[in-house]
């Protein structure tokens, strides 16, 4: 099971994600094009199945079923903890 960081590390999921950030709920077939048009980034429909598939195991999205359709969906909960455990920690106990 791949860790959030590895997950982030490969840019191609990087640019689904701000993909999705700009648009969320789309289906594969969206995010295939989206990312043709707007990041000039081509992949096939299995390869960025997979990295929605890494994507999903480590939390980063969530996916809706409507029929024959997969609707992908940004969940920012697992970058949260990362922004409390390092960025917000919290302050010392005072001594008494």
């Amino acid at each position: 099971m791949p860790d959030l960081f590895e997950a982030l590390a490969t840019p191609a999921r990087r640019k689904i994600l701000d993909a999705l950030c700009e648009r969320d709920g789309q289906t594969l077939f969206e995010i295939c094009a989206r990312l043709s048009v707007k990041s000039n980034l081509s992949m096939t429909r299995q390869a960025v199945s997979q990295h929605l598939a890494v994507l999903e195991e480590v939390g980063l999205l969530t996916v809706t079923r409507q029929g024959r359709y997969k609707h992908h969906h940004v969940n920012t909960a697992p970058l949260n903890q990362i922004v409390e455990r390092w960025l917000k920690p919290t302050p010392p106990e005072a001594n008494p």
